[in-house]
């Protein structure tokens, strides 16, 4: 499935960022049906604000594999 054309690295930085905040459920996600890891991966870059490294501001989306937080 590709669901992304654009820098790998700013997709990891936000993956890492959604994991700080939201305590991912990495394995899970990565085991996830396409609808579900889209949903996931396509909310994190579209909500994610990108002003500081880590980002904690992703309005008000909530990642499907959230684990505690």
């Amino acid at each position: 499935m590709k669901i992304d054309t654009g820098d790998r690295m700013g997709a990891l930085m936000d993956i890492e960022s959604a994991d700080k905040k939201f305590n991912m459920r990495l394995d899970d996600w990565l085991q996830a049906d396409d609808f579900n890891f889209a949903h996931d991966y396509c909310g994190i870059q579209n909500n994610i604000k990108r002003g500081e490294f880590p980002a904690t501001d992703f309005g008000f989306f909530l990642p499907r594999f959230a684990g505690t937080h």
